[in-house]
């Protein structure tokens, strides 16, 4: 590569850079949903990404005992200490293997929620939002699934985080104080 040719593209890359900068930022794009499609306790859902904070995989969860068989145990994020609920247990299923994936809850009270499998990320019109539900059994544990989602393969559940948050403190006993709304 001659040198004539390293200085065209160091100007090229300095140009696109400066370019970037006088460019408005993106705004947040609200006909379409970021979200996380993810299986827990065999069944595919979906996750806001806007709700979420990190996505993790294979971290150390340290086992707790107690009561509440959602509760996995304690996990280490930034030097904070976040709890970690089995999020295929606060749904209602079976439980069989120990969850690969860990999401946070974005706000607090800090939340760690695990699932079995990660399957992507997709970007969704609203207009495939089939319907908005609240506590469609009406035990409370199905208070976190906030609407249907119409994907490539099928429908997926809408979690939503801050009212998996609020059933996580009604579990345990707690009154919820935090610092967000149950959110879109």
């Amino acid at each position: 590569m001659s040198s004539g040719t390293v200085s065209r593209r160091l100007r090229d890359l300095r140009e696109d850079f400066d370019q970037s900068f006088a460019e408005p930022a993106r705004s947040h794009d609200e006909e379409h949903l970021e979200l996380l499609t993810i299986r827990a306790g065999g069944r595919p859902y979906a996750i806001r990404l806007s709700q979420t904070s990190g996505v993790h995989p294979d971290r150390p969860v340290t086992q707790l005992p107690g009561p509440q068989p959602a509760l996995l145990g304690l996990a280490g994020f930034a030097g904070a200490v976040v709890p970690v609920y089995d999020l295929a247990a606060l749904l209602g299923h079976p439980v069989d293997e120990v969850p690969r994936w860990l999401v946070l809850a974005a706000g607090t009270p800090q939340l760690g929620l695990a699932f079995h499998e990660l399957d992507g990320h997709v970007r969704a019109a609203t207009s495939d939002i089939i319907r908005e539900s609240g506590d469609e059994a009406g035990d409370g544990r199905r208070g976190s699934l906030r609407g249907l989602v119409d994907l490539p393969g099928g429908s997926r559940p809408i979690i939503d985080i801050p009212a998996t948050r609020a059933m996580v403190h009604a579990l345990a006993g707690h009154t919820q104080a935090t610092d967000e709304g149950n959110a879109p």
